[in-house]
């Protein structure tokens, strides 16, 4: 079956920078997918990288749609570089429709504070709107500073929270064993990535870590794409996979190993909009088993909140999922 074919690349700025270890982030750039069957159905995807990750850029992306043209067969994903993995993910969700069934009623929702004491004055209204899950970006300040933050925000916080630190990759072994032990009697419920992907030795450094410590070690960075899951799969990794669908060019691949190994997997944003957010979520909600809260608890992002996903509540319904309109995302970014 043939396609019509239509891309458009946007770039809209955050309503708050979001910073991270690797810096401040001001907008987001990504690109929208559009196709058209002959009966006049259309579908949506979106491609967006993450700057910091490395592994593709929007530019890259936009080039590879030019090429394409204005129509395009079923096999156009075959065609593409394998590296171009949102390019990938974004043909498949406009091309093969919702794949998914829903086996989750509701979902949990991780609430995201800002990095540094900023945290402080965001989180007392999230915990009264019945969070009781929130994720906080470490690694951009002192860790002296961090954790005199951190034991404030344990503080402000009802009984029974929990935060994920993290870290972007922020660390060296040294200092992540720090953190690590620090975390160990107080209510952290992983800290994600505390070594840089790319780092010397990676794999035998988190592992150490990881049985030398009680608290949960989880994976971000590391599991970008279906290639790198498969990897630390092999490697009988046992701590979190933090999944981003939107960056995965095989998300049912991914997930079909994931499941088959009984891997702990958490669901997360790539801070995209809600065409990417909707499809992402849809697998969330598709998962057969045990799943902690989603990181989705993102919204308000955007300084146009037509892009944004479904509002940030402490618990998500797939009817709230499927509220969100592609075709009105789509037609703000022209």
């Amino acid at each position: 079956m043939d396609f019509r074919f239509a891309f458009r690349r946007y770039s809209m700025a955050f309503r708050r920078p979001v910073r991270t270890s690797a810096g401040t982030w001001t907008e987001r750039e990504g690109v929208f997918v559009r196709t058209e069957r002959p009966d006049g159905t259309v579908g949506y995807g979106e491609a967006a990288p993450v700057p910091s990750f490395g592994r593709e850029s929007v530019g890259e992306v936009e080039a590879a749609c030019r090429s394409l043209g204005d129509r395009i067969g079923g096999d156009a994903i075959a065609g593409l570089p394998e590296s171009l993995c949102t390019l990938r993910n974004a043909l498949a969700c406009a091309v093969g429709g919702d794949p998914w069934v829903a086996r989750q009623s509701s979902l949990g929702v991780a609430a995201l504070l800002p990095a540094g004491s900023a945290a402080l004055d965001d989180a007392p209204p999230k915990a009264d709107a019945g969070f009781r899950v929130f994720k906080w970006k470490v690694g951009v300040g002192a860790a002296d500073d961090e954790m005199a933050i951190l034991d404030d925000l344990f503080g402000a916080l009802p009984g029974g929270s929990s935060i994920r630190l993290d870290a972007n990759g922020a660390w060296d072994r040294r200092t992540a064993g720090r953190w690590l032990a620090y975390s160990s009697d107080r209510p952290v419920e992983f800290v994600e990535q505390p070594l840089a992907p790319d780092s010397r030795g990676i794999e035998d450094s988190l592992s150490g870590l990881a049985s030398d410590y009680p608290v949960a070690i989880a994976l971000d960075e590391s599991v970008a794409n279906e290639v790198d899951v498969g990897r630390w799969l092999e490697r009988g990794w046992p701590g979190y996979f933090v999944i981003k669908p939107s960056l995965m060019g095989d998300v049912q691949g991914a997930l079909s190993r994931l499941a088959a190994a009984d891997a702990k997997v958490v669901f997360s944003s790539a801070l995209e909009t809600g065409i990417g957010a909707q499809a992402g979520l849809r697998a969330a909600f598709a998962w057969d088993g045990e799943l902690p809260a989603v990181g989705f608890g993102v919204w308000p992002l955007f300084s146009d909140p037509g892009f944004d996903g479904p509002a940030a509540v402490p618990f998500l319904r797939i009817a709230d999922v499927d509220r969100i309109n592609p075709e009105e995302i789509w037609n703000a970014a022209s």
